[in-house]
């Protein structure tokens, strides 16, 4: 049996949707997996989205942006977009729930910790819909 997976996309995969996928990953403790994606991905992780989880005591420095593809749409249980649903190209159609996040891009820090923060209460509240009680 394969574990549930769920797939965080949004545009630059820069920050909304990393933070997602590393946080989904460490609560889920191995009983469910994460990856994400972009619609437009950079060439490197927004450093604010990266200072941030670090003071959280998440290195996410070595993740990078990757383009979604339909495997990964098709591999997953749960699409779930970042708040990019206003954005040309946006799979709004195929994702389960837009959580309507802001981008981080620009932000200052302390607006950058609040979006991190919103994000984990989001994805502990995903977890316990799955089932699945996050370890953190």
């Amino acid at each position: 049996m394969s574990l549930p997976r769920v797939l965080f996309v949004c545009l630059h995969n820069a920050g909304r949707s990393q933070i997602a996928e590393a946080l989904f990953n460490v609560y889920a403790g191995g009983r469910a997996v994460a990856e994400s994606a972009g619609l437009d991905p950079v060439k490197a992780l927004n450093i604010a989205v990266v200072a941030a989880m670090r003071e959280s005591g998440y290195d996410i420095a070595s993740a990078g942006p990757k383009l979604i593809t339909d495997e990964m749409i098709d591999a997953a249980d749960r699409v779930i977009t970042m708040g990019c649903a206003d954005e040309e190209g946006c799979p709004a159609e195929l994702a389960d729930e837009d959580w309507s996040l802001p981008d981080p891009a620009g932000a200052p820090m302390p607006r950058v910790r609040e979006i991190r923060d919103e994000i984990a209460r989001r994805v502990r509240r995903l977890l316990r819909e799955m089932e699945i009680e996050p370890v953190r």
